[in-house]
């Protein structure tokens, strides 16, 4: 088994890194998506209680001088670790975004003061999706507001969904399919186009009276998210919204995954 996953990870394509992170970005933007509790952002109102001086200008520097400046602190390898992505891929998300919604832009407000960096934002937004972290959870280092994680997440996911998921939420053409199994056979699982697998996210505010169908073994409510990957990470599969009492093979049973097989739309292809 050790030679097989030694022999897997050379095989791994580098090529497809930018389009593959992307591709599992907009999975979990949709499923980030569907799982937001909806929480209402307070606006000032007389009375309340002045924002605190959370030093943002300075601290957007400081993260600057960390990852983002000709000779950073850290390297490509601790910044792939922690954003679990390489500098390219960021940069082409956050020049995406900036051009898709003004939000993600560097600006002064009214009063002349200057904003949020994109870079601050979009890392507030993906730590909490890879991390599974609370909106609060990134306020000493990106000195981002609880409020302000909440709607930076949200306009993060709807523009990931708006404007990669035309491309990498598809159905594989009879190319990818020829890729698939041929490179499949070429380190050891001939026949094979992917694997599929179902994770659990946890529902935090899960009402009450839906506790026990969405709570599974570990006695937390979560949803369930069905998914297949190829060997190069890229997910050809995604279905969300099953209970977590559920097991795979129920999740298996609702979901669409063979619809096209069953109704006589599917690609002609011989895979086990």
């Amino acid at each position: 088994m050790k030679r097989l996953w030694a022999k897997y990870r050379q095989s791994r394509d580098e090529d497809h890194e930018e389009l593959c992170t992307t591709n599992a970005l907009v999975v979990a933007a949709v499923a980030e998506a569907k799982a937001s509790s909806g929480s209402r952002r307070l606006d000032s109102q007389p009375g309340s209680t002045l924002n605190e001086e959370r030093f943002r200008e300075s601290r957007g520097n400081n993260m600057m001088e960390d990852y983002f400046v000709e000779r950073p602190v850290f390297s490509e390898e601790v910044f792939r670790t922690r954003y679990r992505m390489s500098h390219n891929v960021f940069n082409s998300i956050s020049s995406d975004l900036c051009r898709y919604d003004q939000y993600f832009v560097h600006k002064s407000d009214a009063v002349k003061k200057v904003g949020l960096l994109p870079q601050q934002k979009l890392t507030c937004s993906l730590r909490m999706l890879a991390y599974g972290a609370g909106a609060d959870q990134w306020a000493e280092y990106c000195r981002i507001a609880k409020s302000t994680s909440i709607e930076a997440m949200k306009r993060f996911t709807r523009g990931i969904v708006n404007l990669y998921s035309a491309e990498y939420l598809r159905a594989p053409t009879p190319a990818d399919l020829r890729r698939l199994l041929a490179k499949a056979e070429r380190i050891g699982f001939p026949r094979m186009i992917g694997s599929i697998d179902c994770m659990h996210w946890q529902w935090k505010n899960c009402p009450t009276g839906w506790a026990g169908e969405y709570s599974g073994r570990k006695r937390v409510s979560t949803i369930i998210l069905e998914a297949v990957a190829s060997y190069d990470t890229w997910i050809w599969h995604a279905f969300f919204g099953m209970p977590g009492s559920c097991n795979d093979l129920n999740v298996l049973a609702k979901s669409p995954l063979f619809d096209e097989l069953t109704t006589g739309r599917a690609l002609r292809s011989n895979f086990k």
